[in-house]
């Protein structure tokens, strides 16, 4: 498959870390999910995404200054590494590859239902 592993999920998690930049932490990331994608975000899908991205190196993560609001519990901000980078430029060049390999007349054909 190659150096770069990456669901559908966990790209569009990646992508969303390097789109917050700075502010990247887990109800940030599942609220502008949700909001780009029209899509709803488990909190337990998130955190296991987040997790295995931290994993394979895609991502780093600290620890924020703790909240009243939080009950005292930081905030983990997230931030894509060189890693992260790679995996996104890699994603795109495929996609983008495989896209311009589709014939001009496949993406102009109307299908009729038999």
């Amino acid at each position: 498959m190659g150096k770069y592993q990456l669901g559908e999920f966990e790209e569009i998690v990646l992508l969303t870390v390097g789109v917050l930049f700075g502010d990247a932490y887990g109800v940030s990331i599942k609220l502008s999910i949700e909001e780009k994608l029209k899509r709803s975000v488990s909190v337990g899908a998130l955190q296991s995404a987040l997790k295995r991205l931290e994993r394979k190196g895609y991502i780093s993560s600290k620890e924020g200054e703790s909240t009243g609001e939080r009950g005292g519990r930081p905030k983990r901000y997230f931030q894509l590494t060189s890693s992260g980078k790679g995996a996104i430029e890699h994603a795109r060049e495929v996609r983008n590859q495989l896209y311009n390999e589709i014939p001009k007349v496949a993406l102009d054909l109307k299908f009729t239902q038999s």
